[in-house]
Parts: C-alpha cells; sequence; structure tokens
C-alpha cells in the first residue's frame, strides 16, 4: 500500500516522515497564485532530504502547461502531479507534458462528485500513471484540499474500470484509512488535512505514524 503525505513544508520534516515509512513526499509548488504554495527552489531542498527509495512529488494547481512545465523544470521530481479542475486542463495538455518530461511519472488528481467522475478518470487510461481520487466543489479551480470524505462507492467503480493505480485521497486519517481501503481497494493513500499540526503549519509526526501504519496493517 503506496502511503503519501503532503504538504511537506521542509526538508527536516521531509526526512522525519519518510522515517515514518511514507512512500510519497508531497509538496505543493508554484509561483504565489494558490495560498500555501513553496517555491522550486524551497521544493529542491525538500526532495534532496529525502531518502533513496522516497518518491518525490510536487503537485500544481496551475492549469496553465508552460508553468507546470517550468516546475518540473526547476524541482526535477520523481512525479508531477496536475491538481487543477479538469475542465481547465485536458487530458491532452497533460499528455502533452508528460510527452515533454520522460522519465518524469504523472499524477492527476479526479473530482469525485458524481457518476460523471468515472468517464473523467478513464480518460486519462494510458497517460497518467497515477489517479488521485479526491473531494472536489464544483467550481473550484483545484481538486482536493477540502479536508473532507467523499463517495467511496464511486472511487471502487474508479478502481474496477482503469488498469491506473489509484490514490485515495479525501479526508482521511488515521481514524478511517483502514475503512477507505477496505470500501475502495485503492493502491494508495494520500493525507493532508488529519496529518497537520493543529494550527496547519507543519505535519503531526505521531498522526503519520498512526496513519501509516494503519494503512500498511491493510497488506
Amino acid at each position: 500500500m503506496i502511503v503519501q503525505i503532503y504538504e511537506v513544508r521542509s526538508a527536516e520534516e521531509a526526512a522525519a516522515i519518510a522515517g515514518c515509512g511514507v512512500d510519497h513526499v508531497g509538496v505543493l509548488v508554484g509561483f504565489g497564485a494558490f495560498p500555501r504554495e513553496i517555491t522550486p527552489a524551497e521544493a529542491r531542498l525538500i526532495f534532496a532530504a529525502c531518502p533513496v527509495g522516497t518518491m518525490r512529488v510536487a503537485l500544481s494547481l496551475s492549469a496553465d502547461a508552460a508553468e507546470i512545465d517550468r516546475i518540473v523544470a526547476e524541482t526535477k521530481p520523481d512525479i508531477i502531479h496536475i491538481g487543477a479542475a479538469p475542465e481547465l486542463l485536458s487530458p491532452e495538455a497533460a499528455a502533452a507534458i508528460k510527452a515533454q518530461h520522460p522519465g518524469v511519472r504523472l499524477m492527476r488528481s479526479i473530482p469525485i462528485v458524481d457518476t460523471g467522475s468515472v468517464a473523467i478518470a478513464c480518460a486519462y487510461e494510458g497517460i497518467a500513471d497515477f489517479l488521485l481520487l479526491d473531494s472536489h466543489d464544483p467550481g473550484d479551480r483545484q481538486v482536493g484540499a477540502l479536508g473532507r470524505t467523499h463517495d467511496w462507492t464511486i472511487s471502487r467503480r474508479i478502481v474496477e474500470s482503469v488498469t491506473v493505480p489509484v490514490v485515495l485521497a479525501g479526508g482521511l486519517g488515521p481514524d478511517n484509512v483502514a475503512s477507505a481501503i477496505a470500501a475502495v481497494g485503492p493502491a494508495g493513500v494520500d493525507s493532508k488535512t488529519k496529518t497537520d499540526s493543529a494550527d496547519g503549519s507543519s505535519k503531526d509526526l505521531d498522526a503519520v505514524r498512526a496513519f501509516v501504519a494503519a494503512a500498511k496493517a491493510r497488506l
């Protein structure tokens, strides 16, 4: 079971959560258009602290392909995670970004709103290396970061409909990740809000450890 944790904000934090057994260390990278974005230079320092074998994930919420290209070029992640709402950045645009960066895997956020989400996910078959299924408010520029769960039956349908590995996100924490895995059957799980510190400025390492233990107990 892949365990992915967002949002890592320092090199020390990256090393610490990797030591907790986290597989994917995720950072939100950008140029100031969205709250909490860190710069590519800061992301490089975080990625440099990740031990060998840890996947370094750069999340862009931008729908500007040129900006995403720049983030990949300047951070050199293992995975570029595209989090823009699907109506703002098409499968074709995602495929073009991937083609520009051979060797970098592509993760695409899929908004789980209704059964139409299944078709959105299927459109990335053969393009994305991972699909991240997350909660979404229609009209938002980005997918996720809402800290709440969604309809897991739709996520289960996506897992059964695609060959792309699925990472389940959306309000997951130590308290509910085992139930989520049982309900959906994903290849991985993602946590942000429920593994944050109380003020949201850093990760709660005890919560991260508990999340990893609960997720990997399902192996």
